[in-house]
């Protein structure tokens, strides 16, 4: 890999607070790219539940800055989709609420840890500021029910890997809103590098269309409806394509989508993630199982010859 000299001044702006449904909000932050993810809260009487953090100290105190344009209740709970930093790095500002997680996601939390010198290499200078690792300490082994006042919100785990080991959804049945976390990713590449690509298809087809939401808040991009579904279940069969194709012929991971581009999907913010897709879609045509460990560092150093030999562009 390169090295992480790669200052980034032009950070993308703060998100904002978007009410979706009566008492649910929407934080979306753009544009969706590399750490720069949404997060949603729940208003109640007596409390807020919110779901995720953000990437940095930054990211993290701007969010709660918009929760109290809405509110001044305290944050009660806060739950965690997955346990990627850029949903989790800001979880210890949120205290004192209780932070809950799939018992998977917790582990996967404390074997990742903070960012570190290492994650220069590949997304250079990022200002992550000052975080400590706050792990849920509430955990869940399927799934459970949250309550703001009269609303009800189940929590529910996607049961096999996909965008990682272990993804939680959030359902509101009364308002019809999917809070998706990174199962669906709205005008961004989705990214299987340490989950499933099958096993992703799997979640999305037999998991999430048929909830029938109505509004999707997505772990990047912007609001939107079911058809996010179907984009990406789109995206993530011109993976296992290619991913076939490659192997067929003889190529790796990075030399296939080089051979192959990214067809119908080149509008898509950070295409480079085609190549670490590709890796673990490489894995499971091997017969290694969803979620089963591989080179991460081989294929993010991939993505980044793939990017020219640049870090990748974050701007968080």
């Amino acid at each position: 890999m390169t090295s992480s000299h790669h200052a980034h001044d032009d950070r993308m702006p703060p998100g904002r607070a978007v009410e979706v449904a009566d008492q649910v909000f929407a934080y979306i932050q753009p544009d969706g790219s590399w750490w720069i993810n949404n997060t949603a809260f729940l208003v109640g009487g007596r409390g807020v539940i919110a779901v995720d953090s953000c990437s940095t100290e930054r990211r993290t105190r701007e969010y709660l800055a918009a929760i109290r344009t809405v509110t001044d209740r305290p944050i009660r709970a806060l739950v965690n989709t997955h346990h990627h930093g850029d949903h989790t790095n800001g979880n210890s500002l949120l205290a004192p609420a209780a932070v809950i997680g799939h018992e998977a996601m917790r582990q996967a939390l404390i074997e990742t840890g903070l960012p570190n010198a290492a994650y220069g290499a590949v997304w250079g200078d990022v200002p992550w500021g000052d975080l400590e690792l706050e792990p849920p300490f509430i955990t869940f082994p399927d799934r459970l029910t949250l309550h703001v006042d009269e609303l009800t919100c189940e929590v529910v785990n996607a049961g096999a890997p996909a965008h990682t080991v272990s993804d939680s959804y959030i359902w509101i049945p009364d308002s019809g809103v999917l809070i998706s976390g990174d199962l669906l990713f709205n005008g961004a590449t989705p990214f299987l590098l340490m989950g499933s690509v099958a096993g992703a298809i799997d979640v999305l087809e037999n998991r999430i269309k048929p909830l029938g939401a109505r509004t999707v808040v997505p772990g990047h991009g912007g609001v939107c409806g079911p058809e996010v579904v179907d984009d990406v279940l789109a995206y993530l069969r011109y993976v296992q394509s290619v991913a076939r194709q490659g192997k067929d012929g003889g190529l790796t991971p990075l030399e296939a989508a080089r051979e192959f581009g990214l067809g119908d999907f080149a509008d898509l913010l950070d295409s480079e993630r085609l190549v670490g897709n590709l890796h673990r879609a490489y894995a499971e045509l091997d017969g290694a199982a969803p979620g089963a460990a591989i080179d991460l560092f081989a294929a993010l150093g991939d993505m980044v010859a793939y990017n020219g030999g640049k870090p990748l562009r974050c701007l968080a």
